[in-house]
C-alpha cells in the first residue's frame, strides 16, 4: 500500500542513516585495524534498500551479496550483532562465523548475504518458489550488482522463475562499476533487456531517489502477491568507497569529480532531507535529534562489540558439519 504517513517517512530517513552510520563505523574499525578481513561498504546506496525492504513484511524474504550490510540493516538488523558479526564475535548474527560478507538473520527474513558473485540467485528462487508451492504469499527480494548479470545463474533462475511465475523481484543495484571496471566497458546492451528475454517485466529506476524505489517497489509486491511475477528492477545507483575497503586509490579507474559529483548532486540521504523539509514533515531540528541520536546508538554498539567475547574454541565445527545418521532420520 502506498505510504501516506509522516511516521513512515521518517523511518525511512531513519534507516537510511542508520545504514551510512554504520559504514562508516564500520570503515573506521577496519582502518584502526580493529576489523579481521576486508568488507564493502554500502554507503551511497542506501535509498536501493530501504525502498525496498520498506514495501516488505516480515516474513518476506530476500537474499543478499558481498556489500550487504544496507540489506540487512533495511531488513530489520540490530546494530549490535551486526558490529558483532563483523568482530568475530559469539553475539554476532551467525556467533560471529560468517564475518561482514555472511550476514543472515531468517527471523528477520534475511536468508543471507553471499560472498560468490550471483551466489544467492538461486536461494532466492527457491525461496519463491517454495512461498508458491505452500500456498503463501510471502515475496522474495534478490539484491545483486551489475557485474552479477555476467553469471550464468542468473539466466537459469529468471528462465524457472518466468515459467512459473514466481514470487521473486531480481533487484540489479549498478553503480556504475564491476570491481575496477565501468559497467558500459564489460556489459554489452541493456541490462533490463536480459530480463525481458525472459518474458519478465523489467524496470530502470533512480537509486538515488528513495521515494521513487519505494513507490515502484511497493507496486510490484503487491503484484507478486497476487501471482503475477517475477519482475526485475534495475536501479541506477552509486557506491561512494571503492570495490572494498582496501580500494582507497581509485583514480586510476573513475575520477574525483565523478565521486564528488555525486555526493554533491545526488546524495539519497540529503535528497530526502530537503524533501521531508520541504514538505513540512520534520524540521531541521528534528533531523539533527534524529542523526545525533542514531550515532551514539552506533558508538555504544561498537564499544559493546568491542568487549564481547569470541565464539569458544570448542565450536570449530559447529554449522560445519552435521551427524548423517542425525539429518536422515
Amino acid at each position: 500500500m502506498t505510504k501516506t504517513n509522516a511516521e513512515d517517512y521518517l523511518r525511512m530517513y531513519r534507516q537510511m542513516v542508520r545504514i551510512r552510520t554504520f559504514e562508516d563505523n564500520a570503515n573506521q574499525l577496519y582502518l584502526s585495524a580493529k576489523m579481521p578481513g576486508l568488507t564493502h561498504m554500502y554507503s551511497g546506496e542506501e535509498a536501493v534498500a530501504v525502498g525496498i525492504c520498506e514495501a516488505l513484511k516480515i516474513t518476506d524474504k530476500i537474499t543478499s551479496t558481498h556489500r550487504g550490510h544496507g540489506h540487512c540493516v533495511a531488513k530489520g538488523a540490530e546494530f549490535k550483532e551486526m558490529f558483532c558479526e563483523l568482530l568475530g564475535k559469539e553475539e554476532g548474527y551467525c556467533r560471529g562465523k560468517g564475518g561482514s560478507m555472511h550476514i543472515a538473520d531468517q527471523s528477520n527474513g534475511n536468508l543471507g548475504a553471499n560472498a560468490i558473485v550471483g551466489g544467492s540467485m538461486g536461494i532466492a528462487t527457491g525461496a519463491a518458489f517454495s512461498a508458491k508451492f505452500l500456498g503463501s504469499d510471502d515475496v522474495t527480494v534478490c539484491f545483486f550488482g551489475d557485474g552479477a548479470t555476467a553469471q550464468g545463474l542468473l539466466y537459469e533462475v529468471m528462465n524457472m522463475a518466468a515459467l512459473w511465475s514466481l514470487p521473486v523481484i531480481y533487484a540489479c543495484e549498478n553503480n556504475g562499476y564491476s570491481e575496477y571496471t565501468k559497467t558500459e566497458e564489460i556489459a554489452a546492451g541493456s541490462i533490463t533487456a536480459r530480463a525481458e528475454a525472459f518474458g519478465i517485466e523489467a524496470f530502470q529506476v533512480d537509486g538515488q531517489d528513495v521515494l521513487a524505489v519505494n513507490e515502484l517497489a511497493q507496486q510490484l509486491v503487491e503484484r507478486c502477491r497476487k501471482g503475477e511475477g517475477p519482475f526485475f528492477i534495475e536501479l541506477m545507483t552509486y557506491r561512494y568507497h571503492g570495490h572494498h575497503v582496501g580500494d582507497i586509490n581509485r583514480e586510476y579507474y573513475r575520477s574525483k569529480e565523478e565521486e564528488r559529483d555525486w555526493k554533491d548532486n545526488r546524495d539519497p540521504i540529503i535528497r530526502f532531507r530537503t524533501w521531508l523539509i520541504g514538505e513540512g514533515i520534520a524540521s531541521e531540528q528534528d533531523i539533527e535529534a534524529m542523526n545525533a541520536e542514531i550515532k551514539t546508538d552506533a558508538v555504544d554498539a561498537v564499544e559493546y562489540a568491542l568487549k564481547a567475547d569470541y565464539p569458544d574454541g570448542s565450536e570449530v565445527d559447529m554449522h560445519v558439519f552435521t551427524d548423517i545418521k542425525h539429518a536422515l532420520a
